[in-house]
C-alpha cells in the first residue's frame, strides 16, 4: 500500500520530464534563409565562386631584323605580368606536319617579352605561349602570319634555262666551291652575249657583285624573263668591279645577262648574286 503512491509519483515525474523535452523537427521541416522553394523542398545556397584568374598573351610586332642572316624579332606582351625571367615560348606552325613547333624563346621583363630567332625565308604563322603559372593557367596568343624575306644565293634552286649568242657559257660554281649557290661565270665570244634564268617567285629584290675579267667593256643586266628591256643594268669597264641592285616585285622568272660592248675576246663576267626571298 505504501509503494503505490511512490510509483505513481515517479511515473508522473517521468511524464512531466518527457513533455518538457524539445521535439526534434523532421528533415522536411528544415528551412535556410533564401532557400525555400514553392514545392516545399529546400537546398543550401552556396556563395558565388570567385572568377578564375585569366592571363592573356599577344604578339605586338614581328619584323625581319637581319635579312642577311635571317633573324626574326618578335615582340609581345603577357598580362598580368608573370614573374620576371619567366620563359615565353615562340611557336611556328609547320604545314607539313600540321603541328606547332617551338622555334625560340625569350624571358619576360614586366609584361614585355622580346624573342629573336634565325629562320630561312618563309611565310609562316607564329604565336606566343606561356605555361601555367599559379594562380594563372597557360595562355597562348592569337597566331600572326608573317612573310620573312631573307637574302639567298640566286642559284639556290638551280637554273631554269640558259642561252645566248656566240658560244655562250653560263656556269654556276658547284656547291663544294660555292656553298651559298650565288656564284657564276658568264662568257661568250666577241660580239656575243650569254644569259641564264632562275625562278624568282616569292622574291622582291636582286643584288650582285660583278667583276669584268675580259679585255674590254661589257654590260651586265637583269630582265623580266625574255623581255628585251632591262629592269636594271651596269656597264663595266675592263678588269673592274661593280655592284648592281634592283627591286623585282612581281617578277617570277629573272634573267641575268652579260653582253659584249667592246672587247677583243668577248664578255667574261664573274658574279656573286643574291635574291631577297621568302623561299
Amino acid at each position: 500500500m505504501v509503494r503505490r503512491p511512490a510509483v505513481a509519483v515517479a511515473c508522473l515525474l517521468l511524464a512531466l520530464t518527457a513533455c518538457a523535452a524539445p521535439i526534434a523537427p523532421s528533415s522536411s521541416a528544415l528551412s535556410l534563409s533564401g532557400s525555400d522553394r514553392s514545392d516545399g523542398t529546400t537546398s543550401a545556397v552556396l556563395p558565388a565562386a570567385a572568377d578564375a584568374p585569366v592571363r592573356s598573351a599577344k604578339i605586338t610586332g614581328v619584323t625581319t631584323t637581319n635579312a642577311t642572316t635571317g633573324v626574326i624579332t618578335v615582340i609581345g606582351t603577357i598580362t598580368p605580368a608573370p614573374a620576371d625571367g619567366t620563359r615565353i615560348h615562340l611557336h611556328q606552325w609547320i604545314p607539313t606536319t600540321k603541328k606547332w613547333l617551338e622555334v625560340g624563346h625569350g624571358f619576360s621583363i614586366g609584361t614585355a617579352v622580346t624573342i629573336a630567332v634565325t629562320q630561312p625565308g618563309s611565310v609562316r604563322d607564329y604565336r606566343l605561349s606561356v605555361y601555367e603559372q599559379a594562380p594563372y593557367p597557360a595562355a597562348t596568343s592569337k597566331p600572326i602570319t608573317f612573310a620573312h624575306f631573307v637574302w639567298r644565293g640566286m642559284f639556290k634552286h638551280g637554273v631554269l634555262a640558259s642561252g645566248g649568242k656566240a658560244n655562250p657559257q653560263f656556269t654556276v660554281i658547284p656547291p663544294n666551291e660555292g656553298p651559298r649557290r650565288s656564284e657564276a661565270d658568264l662568257l661568250a665570244e666577241k660580239g656575243g652575249y650569254v644569259w641564264g634564268e632562275v625562278d624568282s617567285t616569292g622574291c622582291r629584290a636582286f643584288k650582285t657583285w660583278l667583276g669584268n675579267l675580259t679585255d674590254g667593256s661589257a654590260l651586265l643586266s637583269i630582265h623580266n624573263g625574255a623581255r628585251p628591256k632591262a629592269i636594271a643594268s651596269i656597264r663595266q669597264l675592263q678588269e673592274t668591279e661593280g655592284n648592281l641592285e634592283a627591286p623585282i616585285d612581281g617578277v617570277t622568272q629573272l634573267r641575268l645577262q652579260a653582253t659584249d660592248v667592246q672587247s677583243g675576246y668577248g664578255p667574261y663576267i664573274s658574279v656573286e648574286s643574291y635574291l631577297l626571298c621568302t623561299n
